[in-house]
């Protein structure tokens, strides 16, 4: 009876030390405090676009379709840089404020309820006007796809906007492949 009670009192710790430990060397989340800037926000795009073109595997009258989608797409991300960038900014400007002893804080003050909701209502209208662009771009190339092509185009374009494999692209959709 106490050796089964002292090899349960071991496991135990030796569980919850492991724990302990993975949890010490395990980064959280966030912690390495990584943000993408402008140039990464730019090589991802090329990126994406690239791997949804090769992807794709354009014929040559296709090809002739891609330009207006490449546009639409990175203007998509411009929009999406741009956002990031404003909401940076924003963070950065009260993070000094703070710093300064709130002294600055009546020139940045965080806005509203009010004036967030219609911030808010402002950035889905123009990612909706932006949106409608690439699906306006993109319908004479999809029309011109075949059925793999297809297939690729909406798993590759998900993953291009961050829902691909690990989204439910991929993986929710390769069951559909054959």
């Amino acid at each position: 009876m106490l050796k089964r009670t002292l090899a349960a009192g071991t496991v135990a710790l030796v569980i919850a030390g492991s724990g302990l430990a993975l949890a010490q060397q395990t980064p959280a989340r966030d912690a390495s405090g990584w943000r993408p800037n402008t140039e990464d926000i730019a090589a991802f795009t090329d990126a994406r676009i690239a791997a949804l073109k090769a992807g794709l595997k354009l014929t040559a009258e296709q090809e002739k379709n891609w330009p207006a989608v490449e546009t639409a797409i990175r203007d998509l991300a411009k929009q999406r840089a741009d956002r990031i960038k404003e909401r940076a900014d924003r963070m950065n400007e009260r993070r000094e404020a703070r710093r300064n002893g709130g002294a600055d804080r009546a020139a940045t003050p965080r806005p509203d309820m009010i004036t967030r909701l219609r911030q808010g209502a402002d950035a889905m209208a123009a990612r909706g006007a932006n949106l409608k662009k690439l699906a306006d771009a993109a319908e004479p190339l999809y029309k011109s796809l075949d059925d793999g092509q297809k297939r690729r185009f909406g798993v590759l374009l998900r993953a291009g906007r961050g829902e691909g494999a690990n989204r439910g692209g991929w993986h929710r959709n390769r069951h559909n492949a054959g």
